[in-house]
């Protein structure tokens, strides 16, 4: 973070304007003010406030600006001095980016949302611009009529990732986070291009052959993910990793099942093929949401490991260390989505698993103090 410092008589105290690289840049192009104006700079929303001394009173006055500002512009508050302050262009990558992605995953990734506000107030920011990378590209499928139109926006995230590593993201709210927290926590590149590369090879193939193939995407997906949270947390720990990769494989598995329903409508079965035929179960008894026998003893069979790899990353929590352990609060959706499956006799289809668990804020809440998960 560096700074550049403004004259200012007014006590003889000088004025720091603060540049942040890539989350919090500030391009000044034509700012013109007296020697006796002071200004603090901070971030707010899309206006430009002076507070202008009057008598003994402070006016405000809100000036937007002639060009056309980015998604929430710097603010500027400060005390003038019998002058006037002109702004011409002042362009920033600001607050309201980070609100956007975090406004993003609450909407669409709730239990996530919940995990990520446990983590430590230093990562939160980066923690949602991942997890809002996330549901960017998990929402391409949903979103486009067509495939060849989700390769297209697939590999505009191909191409967004090599730029925001490189500190010159694309311009827009989740790239220009991304790269924040990419450049400030030195994020290894990889785990962002496996994330977008196993997404867009689903967009080909909207089926597991296996549940071998169910939990390498989830590895690639979902422990990717906890890969970089480790990362923005400092921790280089092989026990992490290990706990990371089953809790991520856990999560996917889970989250595929919990989905069925919704993928059904679609004609779409995720459930892996090869436990499917083993019970001799079809693609098409899935999408007409049979609840026969042989489909729950499939749900079983799925379920069990999501269990397995579960409680794997739950045994090794003895040997993680301390700070890691906000990162794998996530395991409660798990936990509670697996019981609820069995209080329903592994009926995926049951409309009670689709509602919202209104005590996991607390459960989750309650292991962080207890330093579990």
């Amino acid at each position: 973070m560096s700074s550049s410092t403004l004259p200012s008589p007014v006590r003889g105290l000088p004025v720091k304007v603060k540049k942040h690289a890539a989350w919090d840049r500030i391009q000044w192009r034509s700012v013109v003010f007296s020697d006796e104006s002071r200004f603090c700079i901070d971030h707010a929303d899309g206006h430009v406030h002076v507070w202008r001394r009057s008598g003994k009173r402070y006016q405000a006055d809100c000036v937007r600006e002639h060009d056309r500002l980015t998604d929430g512009a710097s603010q500027f508050q400060g005390q003038v001095y019998k002058s006037c302050v002109r702004f011409k262009s002042v362009q920033s990558s600001s607050v309201s980016n980070n609100q956007y992605c975090v406004d993003l995953v609450r909407k669409y990734d709730y239990e996530n949302y919940l995990g990520t506000l446990l983590l430590p107030k230093n990562v939160q920011r980066a923690a949602f611009a991942l997890r809002a990378f996330n549901v960017e590209l998990a929402q391409v499928q949903d979103a486009v009529s067509e495939n060849k139109i989700g390769l297209m926006r697939m590999q505009f995230w191909r191409d967004a990732v090599a730029k925001i590593v490189q500190g010159n993201p694309p311009q827009a709210p989740v790239a220009t986070e991304l790269a924040g927290a990419c450049g400030y926590y030195k994020l290894t590149k990889c785990w962002l291009e496996r994330i977008v590369e196993s997404r867009a090879a689903q967009l080909d193939n909207d089926f597991f052959k296996s549940i071998k193939a169910m939990e390498e995407y989830a590895e690639n997906v979902n422990s990717s993910l906890y890969y970089l949270l480790l990362e923005c947390l400092g921790i280089k720990n092989t026990h992490a990793d290990h706990a990371a990769s089953h809790l991520g494989k856990a999560q996917g598995i889970v989250t595929a099942m919990r989905a069925t329903p919704f993928h059904a409508s679609k004609r779409r079965v995720y459930l892996p093929i090869d436990i499917l035929f083993e019970h001799k179960v079809s693609n098409e008894d899935i999408m007409r949401g049979k609840t026969s026998q042989s489909v729950k003893d499939a749900v079983v069979d799925v379920a069990s490991i999501a269990h397995q790899h579960l409680e794997k990353a739950r045994s090794l929590r003895s040997s993680l260390p301390p700070q890691a352990n906000p990162v794998f609060l996530n395991a409660s959706i798990c936990d509670h989505y697996l019981k609820n499956l069995q209080r329903v006799d592994f009926n995926v289809f049951d409309g009670k698993l689709q509602h919202k668990n209104a005590l996991l804020a607390y459960h989750m809440y309650a292991n962080k103090l207890r330093k579990k998960f």
